[in-house]
């Protein structure tokens, strides 16, 4: 999937201005959440996650009977602003435009350090390393 470049700037480095560590980062949707009243909400926040946020959805029910839904549940725990709503559920996550939710699993994937940049083995042009891979899926 292509990487955009407003998604590389906003994650940076993973160490503040002052030194200290970076635990936030902020994000803008491509598209938004559409909320009841019709209000747009584009920017928010996303927090690194812990391993109790990973560990965590594996006991809910929606994960037990979908695995794939394990990503939207753990979207919910580390967005910690999104607008001004006053807080993110599974059922806003589940509710965003794709775009949005691709936008979402990339970031999570590079602040966690789980998108491993990678190289084309004939040409040497950088690619995007998740290998397309969504949170959830095996």
């Amino acid at each position: 999937m292509h990487q955009t470049s407003a998604l590389r700037t906003a994650v940076g480095p993973a160490r503040s201005e002052d030194g200290g560590l970076r635990t936030e980062f902020d994000f803008e949707l491509p598209v938004g959440y559409i909320d009841d009243r019709g209000t747009v909400h584009r920017k928010g926040a996303m927090r690194l996650a812990t391993a109790r946020d990973e560990l965590g959805p594996l006991v809910d029910q929606r994960v037990r009977e979908n695995p794939s839904y394990l990503g939207i549940v753990l979207l919910s725990l580390v967005i910690v602003r999104l607008g001004t709503l006053p807080a993110v559920y599974p059922e806003i996550v589940e509710s965003l435009f794709v775009q949005d939710l691709a936008h979402l699993q990339d970031l999570y994937a590079q602040i966690n350090g789980l998108a491993a940049p990678a190289s084309c083995p004939s040409c040497g042009t950088a690619v995007n390393g998740s290998g397309g891979d969504r949170l959830g899926e095996s």
